[in-house]
């Protein structure tokens, strides 16, 4: 990087330029975008500088050239994460981590191996103190706007701990990212009477009554889309699936009408007639619009992305993770921590 002095009044953002199904080509597209439309940034692409000068070349725009940063080699999406750190630490997803461990940058964006840019992130960044465990989480539409759940996959077999670590983290990404005050919480069960829950939710729950956050108790899968509860609690194994099923909702919805269409004319009139609306309404389940999920726990912004990310994608990952640093998210969850910690033990 420019060995001069950075700014500091700008978020200065790593993107893994070779992360992704469709890399460097929309990874280096995004940023030209995120670029375009945000001033106060300052972006760094980490890659092959061949591939990513020729895509420039290609479509004969700009980029400063001390803001390209060369890569030898690249972390595949289907290598062991743990063995592909050790073995690649020249690679552009290990080279970018090390920046912000250094405190060169502020973010690291990438659309590449997920498991591997979490155990980047979480060894190489460090943890915030009173995180046992980092977590990250999904958006999730509802009807009466978004529920965020956490953890859908950075780990599983959580304890009680974590679970309250995520109510804590997730609150905080609610309220200062989502813009909802006093986010509502509740833990992820079989019933909403106490007793439902397995060990681990029950013990959770107690902790989570013990808190200042807006705890409502146990919650069901079908309150994360009814709007009861704002945020929801659960083990990264079993946010996972649902996550995953959630996402292939949409495809099953337009499997359904393209299927109604065809059974008569009419029926596909209507269809056609109303498309504007159903692709506005089917909008909010695109992970285009929010681009990756941050992992919430670590000393640095770190936001995952879609390995089949657009451009559209990796520049909304860049707009999130400068909102992020714009309200010093990672200290508000470092001071809220720490405020717990000094509680009944609490954290």
């Amino acid at each position: 990087m420019n060995s001069s002095e950075p700014d500091r009044s700008k978020c200065r953002v790593i993107i893994d330029a070779m992360g992704g199904d469709f890399a460097p080509l929309n990874n280096v597209l995004g940023a030209l975008q995120a670029v375009n439309e945000v001033k106060d940034i300052d972006l760094f692409l980490v890659g092959n500088s061949d591939g990513i000068n020729r895509v420039l070349s290609e479509r004969n725009v700009s980029f400063k050239k001390e803001n390209i940063i060369h890569a030898d080699r690249v972390i595949e999406m289907g290598e062991n994460p743990t063995q592909a750190l050790k073995s690649k630490p020249d690679s552009s997803l290990m080279i970018g981590a090390g920046l912000v461990r250094d405190h060169k940058a502020d973010a690291l964006l990438s659309a590449g191996n997920t498991g591997a840019m979490m155990a980047a992130s979480t060894l190489m960044l460090g943890r915030i103190p009173g995180v046992g465990r980092p977590t990250i989480g999904a958006e999730m539409p509802n009807v009466n706007g978004t529920c965020y759940l956490y953890d859908v996959g950075a780990g599983k077999d959580s304890r009680p701990q974590h679970l309250f670590e995520y109510a804590v983290m997730g609150s905080l990404y609610a309220r200062e990212i989502g813009g909802i005050d006093n986010p509502s919480v509740g833990v992820l069960s079989m019933g909403e009477e106490e007793g439902k829950g397995n060990e681990t939710s029950e013990a959770a729950s107690k902790l989570l009554r013990q808190s200042s956050l807006n705890f409502i108790g146990n919650v069901e899968g079908r309150d994360i889309l009814t709007g009861k509860v704002d945020v929801v609690v659960c083990d990264g194994f079993v946010g996972n699936i649902i996550l995953k099923f959630g996402e292939a909702v949409p495809r099953l919805l337009k499997y359904l009408l393209s299927e109604t269409a065809k059974e008569n004319f009419t029926d596909k009139l209507k269809i056609w007639l109303t498309r504007g609306t159903l692709r506005k309404a089917l909008k909010r389940l695109d992970y285009q619009e929010y681009g990756g999920v941050p992992l919430l726990g670590v000393r640095g912004i770190s936001i995952i992305g879609h390995g089949s990310s657009t451009p559209k994608a990796i520049k909304n990952m860049v707009l999130r993770a400068k909102e992020m640093y714009d309200k010093d998210l990672l200290g508000k969850i470092e001071n809220s921590l720490s405020q717990y910690s000094e509680k009944k033990g609490l954290v």
